[in-house]
C-alpha cells in the first residue's frame, strides 16, 4: 500500500506530486464508494477525529464531518463559540485536553497563519488543516485540481485564471501551488488592490482585465471577497466591483469556447458571479462539494493508515 510522505495535511506546499496522485487514486475509489446505496464502509472503525473550528465555516465542517461518518470514525465536534477559550485557555491546552479523551486526527480551522504547523509540533496526533487565516486550505485545492481533472480529463497543460480578493484568499494559494504541481499554467485576475505584491515570485502572471482573462483560461476558479478580513476599502463600492470583475452569463457567450466555472462557497451571487452563471452547464459548483466528501475521505484514511495500533 503506497503512503503519504507527509504526516500531517498542513498545506499543499509541504505535498509532493506523488502525494496528489495517490490522494486523487483513493478519492477515486471513495466516490464510487459515496454513490452506491450502502455509503459506509468500517475502515476507520476505531479511529476518533476532533473537528475543531474557531472560525465559521459550513461547506467544509459538513464535508468533513461526512467524509468521516462515511468511513465510521467516531468524530466529536468543537465549536470555539462555546467552548473555553473564550475563558482564556491556550489553544495548546484546549487541544491537549481534547486529545487526553484519546483523539487520533484533530481537523483544524484557525484564524492564525501557521496554526496547524504550531499544533503539529507540540501534540502527538495527525493534523488536517481545514484553513488557517489567509495563509492554506489544501483539502479545497485538492478537490479543486481532482475536479478539473474529472471535468477535463488532466490538469497538465490547463489554463487557469483565478478571479477576485487574491489577497485574503487561503484558496488562491493552495491552488496555486496544486495546479503548478500538475503542470498547469495559473493567471490570477482582480482589483490590483485584492493582489498580493508577491503573486508574481510564484511563477503566476497578473491580468487586471476580466475579459482578457476569460478568453485565455480553459477553467476560471471564482473567489469571493472577504469583506470580513477587511479593515480598510481596497475598491470603492460592492457595484464597482461587480461592473469590473463581476461575471455574467452574456460575457461566457461571447467568448470563442466554452470555460469551465468553478467557486470555492459561499456564492455572493449577483457580486462576483450571477445566478445564472452559477447555475450553468458551465459550472461544476456542485460537483466540487460533492468531490470534497470524496476528497476529504481519501486524506483522512491516508492519514489514519499511518496511526501504529
Amino acid at each position: 500500500m503506497d503512503q503519504l510522505s507527509v504526516a500531517h495535511l498542513l498545506g499543499i506546499k509541504y505535498l509532493k506530486p506523488s502525494d496528489i496522485e495517490l490522494i486523487f487514486k483513493t478519492a477515486d475509489h471513495f466516490k464510487e464508494v459515496i454513490n452506491r446505496p450502502i455509503k459506509k464502509v468500517p475502515s476507520l472503525r476505531d479511529i476518533t477525529i476532533a473537528n475543531l473550528f474557531f472560525e465559521n465555516s459550513t461547506r467544509t465542517k459538513l464535508s468533513f464531518e461526512l467524509a468521516e461518518k462515511r468511513l465510521s470514525a467516531d468524530v466529536i465536534n468543537f465549536s470555539a463559540s462555546q467552548s473555553s477559550l473564550k475563558k482564556g485557555e491556550t489553544l495548546i491546552d484546549t487541544v491537549n485536553n481534547i486529545l487526553s479523551m484519546k483523539v487520533d486526527i484533530v481537523v483544524m480551522r484557525h484564524a492564525h497563519v501557521g496554526a496547524g504547523v504550531f499544533l503539529s509540533k507540540h501534540v502527538n496526533a495527525k493534523i488536517i488543516n481545514a484553513g488557517d487565516g489567509t495563509h492554506e486550505h489544501p483539502t479545497q485545492a485538492l478537490l479543486d485540481s481532482y475536479s478539473i481533472r474529472e471535468k477535463l480529463g488532466t490538469v497538465k497543460g490547463k489554463k487557469i485564471v483565478i478571479i477576485g480578493d487574491i489577497l485574503h484568499s487561503r484558496v488562491a494559494l493552495s491552488n496555486i501551488f496544486a495546479l503548478q504541481m500538475q503542470g498547469a499554467e495559473v493567471k490570477v485576475c482582480g482589483p490590483t488592490t485584492l493582489i498580493p505584491k508577491y503573486i508574481r515570485s510564484l511563477g503566476v502572471s497578473v491580468e487586471t482585465n476580466l475579459k482578457k482573462a476569460l478568453e485565455w483560461c480553459d477553467v476560471a476558479n471564482v473567489l469571493r471577497v472577504q469583506n470580513e478580513r477587511m479593515d480598510i476599502n481596497y475598491f470603492p463600492s460592492t457595484r464597482e466591483y461587480t461592473q469590473l470583475f463581476g461575471i455574467n452569463k452574456e460575457m461566457l457567450e461571447n467568448l470563442e469556447k466554452k470555460i469551465v466555472i468553478m467557486h470555492p462557497g459561499p456564492i455572493n451571487r449577483g457580486v462576483e458571479i450571477t445566478s445564472d452563471v452559477a447555475d450553468s452547464e458551465q459550472s461544476i459548483i456542485l460537483n466540487q462539494v460533492e468531490n470534497g466528501v470524496a476528497i476529504r475521505m481519501a486524506v483522512i484514511y491516508l492519514l489514519a493508515e499511518q496511526i501504529k495500533k
